[in-house]
């Protein structure tokens, strides 16, 4: 095979399978413990249709339990995976992400088509977006895949190199827990299949880790030594001490790094160090009824300090959680440093007994989300104008006026505060990263929220003013039309709202994108101002985008509005590919079947699924 890639299939053949899989058992979750794992695995391929009105039927990623075996006649639609039409669920459990090329009309879904999709140990899609092959022809692909064991979701984004369409969904995830549906140790892999129309397959390039495979890394596990008794012994004890003493290390840098935090910030005039206890009873025991909304990494609800008189909101970290107390720590560090009338104050942090607070400012009007997408009653023009402005005010703090630039990353409707005076108070920087002013980008890896991530972003993980400008530009239009970036109750699914306002913009209907709770209650050239900066700081290209000065001059109606191309430009990207694994490694199986080798007794397939390359 050149250059390690292997091909799944003969693409002048039909009713051909070929799985590529990680020869060792992967670990899933610790049956001891409970703990999953968390696992990024990303991928690059190529997808040949011939140039053919029909073809198929597409390649997935699956996982499943070790010494999974292929299944007879899973040729076509059952990707290798499935043998049974009549409920359409596997042999073994299984989960598997999928490039369905070919639209089955037992179990795809008929408003799509072909299409990605994430299933839960069935031909149906939990959850999908629509995808074309055709269009990508012969083209490299770059898949990642992403679980978070905290959150249970499972996600998968893609780019290509020259065909991708800004049109195209680039993205979907699914809350699974694994753990419940998979066993502790499981194998992972490729699979790829035609039916009666060919199709080629080729894996380019993969690469697989997880959390609980770099713990185990860490323990430096010893296999396959043969020692003496004794030597074995005192070899094992000196292990336990020498990881012991490294535990002891890690601990103490970590309680050394929180006092460090602690007195840093004690020092400043600023917020100051709450006690656990006052907490608690501020928020009534943390109880249901106060809780004011819930995310990633913990909980926020509403509490009183009777010390101070004043209502706060308190976010709760959670404790165990590694992310949470990175979070704690970013958001204390970067905070407490700002001052700004469009940022939430954070008055105060407690770590104690394992737990991670922070105390803010409480916000009577709760998220912009709940205002434009909720039960509230929706907001009058002026509010809105109101708020992009302030919106505006505070990106450009972060960006420009600070000693350093801060990377948001995370703006978007739900991070939008709104006070008693519907004054915009930009909140949520637990994903914020700083930044010397007159860098370009910072490499973080991707986090945020699908939908208000820019395409470049989401494709290298370098985070930078302009993808901050994006996220911006999408809250723009959001406030004007009053839909979201991604609504996946709409029939037009497949479209972004970016494109559905760049549409209309092309058409000269720009006014029609308007939300339609204003009536006629609104100013038309503001109106066009925002929905036009909207547009701009959303453009694909990263390098058309505006800075936050020059969309606030534009807003402020001292400069004209841009003059964008009537169609949406598509977007563009340089992606170097992962040299992390080899596909020629001995570590990976490979194994190709077709449909007379596929009728042969389970014992001869059995040989087959030993097979290495």
């Amino acid at each position: 095979m050149p250059d390690g890639a292997v091909n799944f299939n003969n693409v002048e053949y039909i009713a051909r399978v070929g799985w590529v899989t990680y020869a060792e058992k992967v670990p899933l979750w610790n049956p001891k413990t409970g703990k999953s794992t968390d696992f990024n695995t990303s991928f690059s391929f190529r997808i040949d249709t011939r140039n053919l009105s029909n073809y198929g039927h597409g390649i997935c990623f699956f996982l499943a339990p070790v010494g999974i075996q292929l299944p007879v006649n899973s040729a076509g639609g059952f990707l290798g995976l499935f043998t049974r039409i009549d409920d359409n669920t596997s042999l073994f459990p299984l989960v598997h992400i999928e490039f369905d090329s070919f639209s089955n009309k037992e179990w795809d879904p008929t408003t799509v088509g072909s299409h990605v999709g994430i299933n839960n140990n069935s031909l149906v899609s939990s959850n999908y977006t629509s995808w074309n092959a055709s269009s990508h022809s012969q083209d490299i692909g770059h898949a990642k895949i992403s679980y978070n064991s905290v959150t249970k979701n499972l996600s998968v984004s893609w780019a290509y190199e020259l065909t991708s369409d800004p049109r195209e969904s680039v993205g979907i995830s699914y809350i699974i827990d694994l753990a419940k549906v998979l066993p502790p140790h499981v194998t992972v892999g490729f699979s790829a299949a035609t039916g009666s129309n060919i199709e080629g397959h080729r894996l380019l390039s993969w690469e697989f880790s997880s959390s609980l495979d770099s713990e185990k890394a860490k323990k430096g596990l010893i296999v396959g030594i043969s020692v003496s008794g004794f030597v074995f012994l005192f070899s094992l004890v000196t292990i336990v001490v020498v990881l012991l003493q490294k535990q002891r290390k890690r601990k103490a840098k970590e309680i050394k790094d929180l006092l460090s935090l602690n007195e840093d910030l004690e020092r400043d005039a600023g917020p100051r160090r709450f006690v656990y206890k006052d907490l608690v009873i501020a928020t009534n025991r943390f109880s249901a009824q106060r809780k004011l909304g819930e995310g990633g990494f913990g909980a926020v609800y509403r509490g009183y300090l009777n010390e101070m008189d004043m209502m706060v909101a308190v976010k709760k970290l959670s404790g165990g959680s590694k992310q949470g107390k990175k979070e704690f720590v970013t958001e204390v560090k970067i905070i407490s440093k700002l001052r700004h009338r469009n940022l939430v104050q954070l008055i105060g942090w407690c770590n104690e007994k394992n737990e991670y607070l922070l105390i803010y400012e409480f916000m009577p009007n709760g998220s912009l989300d709940t205002h434009l997408f909720g039960k509230r009653p929706h907001l009058s023009w002026d509010i809105r104008y109101k708020i992009a402005l302030g919106l505006s005010s505070a990106l450009l703090y972060l960006h420009e006026e600070g000693d350093r630039c801060v990377l948001h990353r995370d703006i978007k409707a739900s991070n939008i505060m709104l006070d008693i005076n519907f004054n915009v108070k930009v909140g949520d920087f637990g994903l914020a990263r700083l930044m010397d002013h007159g860098l370009g980008s910072h490499t973080t890896g991707i986090a945020g929220t699908f939908g208000y991530m820019a395409p470049e972003y989401v494709i290298d993980g370098r985070a930078s003013k302009e993808s901050d400008i994006y996220s911006f530009g999408i809250g723009i239009l959001e406030i004007v039309t009053g839909k979201k970036s991604v609504d996946h109750s709409e029939e037009n699914i497949e479209t972004s709202l970016v494109e559905r306002v760049w549409d209309l913009y092309g058409r000269q209907e720009l006014m029609s994108a308007i939300d339609k709770k204003l009536g006629e209650d609104f100013d038309k050239k503001q109106a066009e101002c925002l929905l036009v900066v909207g547009l701009w700081c959303g453009h694909p290209d990263r390098n058309s985008r505006p800075s936050i000065k020059q969309a606030i001059q534009v807003l402020n109606l001292e400069s004209p509005l841009p003059q964008l191309p009537p169609k949406m430009p598509s977007a563009t990207f340089h992606i170097s590919p992962s040299s992390s694994l080899l596909l020629s490694s001995s570590r990976v199986s490979v194994i190709q079947v077709s449909r007379e080798q596929m009728m042969r007794d389970e014992e001869d397939l059995g040989g087959l699924c030993g097979s290495e390359t």
